[in-house]
């Protein structure tokens, strides 16, 4: 396998810049670039002078060395720690890439080559991404407990129970009804049934593990001059839209994306919504719908006290009664303009967004996802099957063997090319 290499900080101007190396040959460039042996011992730290093919100084920077099966990779890998100016960096690269068998990583190869090795799961690569990619405290803590292997640890709990199940099934064709224990069948549909619901409950918390991960949507929703872009305005805290006296200044969607409560939200400005819009006004307020009945959370921004919402409103939605500046002090009133009621509102948003992710599963992945959907299928098939009278026990083991085929596909484990490329490509070259 090639040797390749690749800065793992980037190439922005910094106080340290890392570039990073993997494969048989990380050695000999290690070797090559301090002019001294590499260490046997993993993780040995050094402060040693760089040299490129002629001797010429390239910096003074920390070397570390990882032996083969003590780094990320699995490989005998390196870690040159340079100054981070991008001409140090520059020629760094330059030296390693003049060497035999060395060459740039593409994006994801370190990731991929982990994966490869056994040292994570596909799981766990894609928990990678998301950490990487992390910007709130909540798509922080989410993907590091992907990461950290918590998919892989489920999915083989589940494994286990469908593996015995499936053994079960099986002695049931090879063996004689009479050398066969009584009840062997109703262990069986018991061990089916026990995963389905942890399976059922999963699937329904990936989608807000999904919501966590890529950001939840808050539509303020209102008829025109509200003060629904005033408001946008100052939960963004800068001049996200127009603002004007005229009716129908928002004629499309604004979205402006925030954080709150360590959440990632995105929130959304709808075209005032009133029944003599036209032209390209009455297309925004149809977008302005379609996008607001499909947001996670709507706030209805009434335009006076004995305003009502332009429509019907879930359980969990904020109302409020904007342009409070010019109304008596209360509870359900905010301004955009002065920021009366606005951490009121905040806090609100906040809680009802905060009580749901705190219901997000360990599924993060749309992929995961469709994965145990599948074998939540195959298993509903093999219970059917096992509570008829007569059981036929070579389809209940198909059913079960599909059960486990997908699960598999979760981690990883089998023909799954497209699948890995798709969800390496993600990923930072470097990493």
């Amino acid at each position: 396998m090639d040797t390749i290499f690749a800065p793992a900080s980037g190439r922005v101007k910094s106080a340290v810049s890392v570039v990073r190396l993997s494969g048989p040959a990380s050695r000999g460039a290690l070797e090559a670039v301090t002019g001294g042996r590499a260490p046997d011992r993993p993780r040995l730290l050094a402060l040693r002078r760089l040299r490129d093919a002629a001797g010429g100084i390239i910096d003074e920077g920390l070397v570390v060395w990882f032996a083969a099966g003590s780094s990320f990779t699995g490989e005998e890998s390196a870690e040159i720690h340079v100054h981070g100016s991008p001409a140090v960096l520059s020629r760094m690269l330059e030296v390693l890439g003049r060497m035999p068998g060395l060459r740039l990583a593409e994006p994801g190869e370190f990731a991929r080559r982990a994966f490869e090795a056994g040292r994570l799961d596909l799981a766990q690569v894609e928990g990678l991404a998301d950490l990487v990619a992390a910007e709130t405290e909540a798509q922080r803590q989410q993907a590091l407990r992907v990461a950290g292997g918590a998919v892989g640890r489920m999915v083989e709990g589940w494994r286990g129970t469908l593996v015995r199940a499936l053994a079960l099934v099986e002695a049931g064709i090879d063996f004689s009804e009479e050398d066969l224990p009584a009840g062997l069948m109703a262990e069986v549909l018991a061990g089916v049934t026990s995963v389905l619901p942890e399976m059922r409950h999963e699937v329904a918390g990936s989608r807000i593990a999904e919501r966590v991960r890529d950001g939840f949507e808050v539509a303020i929703v209102g008829r025109p001059n509200a003060g629904k872009s005033t408001l946008l305005n100052a939960l963004a805290g800068r001049e996200a839209a127009l603002t004007s006296a005229e009716a129908g200044t928002t004629r499309d969607v604004i979205e402006v994306r925030m954080v709150l409560d360590g959440l990632p939200v995105t929130v959304l400005d709808t075209a005032g919504i009133r029944d003599r819009a036209d032209g390209v006004e009455a297309m925004g307020v149809e977008r302005g719908l379609e996008r607001a009945r499909g947001a996670d959370l709507r706030v209805f921004l009434l335009s006076h006290p004995g305003d009502t919402p332009v429509f019907d409103p879930d359980a969990e939605d904020v109302v409020v009664v904007g342009k409070a500046d010019l109304l008596p002090a209360g509870d359900d009133v905010v301004s955009g303009k002065t920021g009366l009621g606005l951490d009121r509102l905040t806090a609100r948003i906040g809680s009802v967004l905060s009580s749901r992710a705190a219901a997000s599963g360990t599924l993060v992945a749309a992929r995961q996802r469709a994965a145990v959907e599948a074998a939540i299928g195959a298993l509903e098939s093999a219970a059917e099957r096992l509570s008829c009278a007569e059981v036929a026990g070579e389809l209940v083991a198909g059913d079960i063997r599909e059960a486990l085929m997908a699960l598999d596909r979760v981690a990883g484990r089998f023909d799954v090319e497209d699948v890995l490329d798709a969800v390496f490509s993600t990923f930072c070259i470097g990493k």
